[in-house]
């Protein structure tokens, strides 16, 4: 799995920009967190680039202010960790904790 790092607010238009031609995938992770690396280490050990997702990784202890702009961009409520789907410059599916699933990432963009 090949993570883009997420670092900037500025990248966010480019997510945009590069949902509407392929799915793009935020990793929201807390260094800190258990539960959040967990969800990690599941994500990535069944993960497979051949659904074609853009994955993007943000570390939102290093970039909290980047976590605070993604929520507001994309209009969710704020997890750690959390998953954003984004499809054509919107949030289409959004998931934390262990419900966050690749096969079930694998069926929203299918459905889209």
């Amino acid at each position: 799995m090949n993570w883009n790092k997420l670092q900037d607010n500025a990248q966010l238009a480019q997510i945009k920009q590069e949902s509407a031609e392929q799915p793009v995938l935020i990793f929201k992770h807390s260094t800190r967190c258990s539960i959040s690396s967990t969800a990690l280490s599941r994500l990535e050990r069944n993960w497979s680039d051949s659904v074609g997702i853009k994955p993007y990784y943000l570390d939102l202890i290093s970039y909290r202010s980047v976590s605070g702009e993604v929520a507001e961009t994309f209009g969710v409520d704020h997890q750690s960790p959390q998953v954003l789907l984004i499809q054509n410059g919107e949030c289409i599916y959004d998931a934390s904790h262990f419900e966050i699933s690749f096969d079930e990432l694998k069926q929203q963009v299918v459905t889209v």
